[in-house]
């Protein structure tokens, strides 16, 4: 990145461009149901008594620090900009209730959470940031927090949380704000990247994509418990997953006898399974990256994540061993060429779209190794609210896993037009099996891999096979009708 030109502030003007992530999800938003998809909602349990002054005072004050969080989008000759309210004219929208004293308090939570993350927001006026804060007790409030996924992305909610401890502590003390200002925003992103996209760098990246994925298969057709909608409706739920620490163990071993990433070993374990579960040999997978490769970005809250397509083949019956090579050398390259934006992959390669799924791939697997930050509200007691189910989900499946307490845990975000809790559970079961083979023999061909339990595959060998029946011998077959 030291070859590029720096980033630095621009005039602001009346508009300016947005980002290719932006431009991509802005037009996305405009479909019917599809911009409830990309809310962020936060959710968190505070004990000891809030100072509620403070508290706005804070959240105030990060509103004001990030432009990203006073932006709203307007149409300008037939293109959408970004313009930035001005600090005098912001504040962070809180709403605030009192369900003390009610018999149905958390029944109310919840659907006071459910209304929260669901309800809609208008990209052409904002806010694009708001928040509920609800005392439950003398003691006891739930803070929500929800912004939409076009100013904002997983590594923003690690820096909004940290401003939030820090900013709380000092006006709670009665300090002033000890938070240096930023020397660029967002919209300075958005116009230097817009430039940057001109140049060799990304006519060399783009060629990479080209040939990496000329030819992939549009749709990974997993076997799924209800016909594939016309139009994709994003409704979706969210499912847990869990390896232990003697698996978690085993793999970081077989990784490390590879030279591989526990990551890079999970991908590949995910590639396999859903070879086989669709019994397609090409596999495309989404994965995440941050793209804050430069330090003038890692402190901004804005939406700077990027998606690469990785690419496996699994037609010449690999090794286990092999597949490990395969899976590292597809993401190392792959994160050697993530500067060009996945928005502008896809115009490259121009793949047949449809309303029914996503282009390039239907499937995505996040690793979260990032900071997610850390929430220290003075004389409060903090932790995670989970008051409303998970209703959304933007692809087929979205798995995302992380090391805890020795293991990996996880979830799985499923579309519930597609898929039902039940086979989710079934799948889990078969990713499992599939990677404690692998870390038993590395040396099996993967088609080969065990990956039913035993009692599915008793199942399905025997009992669903038990086709004796006796019937009278001394008739023939037309009498038997």
């Amino acid at each position: 990145s030291t070859e590029l030109s720096p980033i630095v502030a621009v005039e602001r003007g009346t508009g300016l461009p947005l980002s290719f992530a932006q431009q991509r999800l802005w037009f996305l938003a405009q479909m019917k149901g599809v911009s409830e998809a990309y809310h962020i909602p936060m959710g968190l349990r505070l004990k000891g008594g809030v100072d509620r002054a403070a508290l706005r005072k804070a959240l105030d004050r990060i509103v004001a620090r990030h432009e990203a969080l006073r932006t709203i989008f307007a149409m300008v000759d037939g293109e959408p900009v970004q313009r930035v309210i001005a600090r005098e004219e912001s504040r962070f929208h809180l709403v605030e209730h009192d369900v003390r004293g009610r018999s149905d308090a958390r029944e109310e939570l919840a659907r006071l959470a459910a209304e929260e993350a669901e309800a809609s927001f208008d990209l052409e006026a904002g806010p694009l940031i708001r928040g509920r804060l609800i005392q439950l007790g003398d003691e006891e409030d739930a803070l929500l927090i929800t912004m939409h996924h076009i100013v904002s992305d997983g590594w923003s909610l690690g820096v909004f949380t940290n401003e939030l401890s820090t900013l709380y502590g000092a006006f709670v003390r009665g300090e002033a704000d000890p938070l240096a200002e930023l020397e660029i925003q967002y919209a300075d992103y958005a116009v230097w990247q817009r430039k940057w996209i001109e140049g060799d760098i990304l006519r060399e990246q783009a060629e990479y994509w080209k040939n990496a994925l000329a030819g992939a298969p549009a749709l990974l057709e997993l076997p799924a418990d209800h016909p594939r909608p016309a139009q994709q409706d994003f409704a979706g739920a969210l499912a847990k997953l869990g390896l232990n620490e003697q698996l978690t163990v085993g793999l970081k071993r077989l990784g490390r006898r590879h030279g591989v990433t526990l990551y890079m070993t999970l991908l590949a374990g995910c590639a396999a399974l859903l070879s086989r579960l669709s019994g397609q040999q090409d596999v495309v997978i989404g994965t995440p990256t941050a793209n804050r490769r430069r330090l003038e970005v890692e402190g901004l809250i804005g939406f700077f994540v990027n998606t690469l397509a990785v690419r496996l083949d699994l037609s010449s019956s690999p090794r286990v061993s092999e597949l490990l090579q395969q899976a590292k050398e597809q993401v190392l390259a792959a994160q050697q060429h993530q500067d060009i934006p996945f928005e502008q992959v896809v115009d490259l390669l121009k793949p047949a779209r449809s309303l029914s799924h996503s282009p390039l791939f239907q499937v995505m697997f996040g690793w979260q190794n990032n900071e997610q930050g850390l929430l220290q509200l003075e004389g409060i007691e903090a932790g995670p609210l989970q008051a409303s189910p998970h209703r959304v989900a933007r692809l087929d499946l979205t798995v995302s896993l992380g090391e805890s307490g020795g293991g990996i845990v996880g979830v799985v975000e499923y579309a519930t037009s597609l898929f039902e809790a039940a086979t989710m559970e079934r799948y889990f079961g078969y990713f499992r099996n599939l990677l404690e083979a692998m870390v038993a023999d590395d040396t099996q061909a993967v088609d080969r891999l065990p990956m039913l339990s035993a009692t599915e595959r008793h199942r399905v060998l025997y009992e669903w096979n038990a086709t004796g029946i006796a019937f009278p011998r001394d008739k023939c077959v037309h009498e038997l009708f």
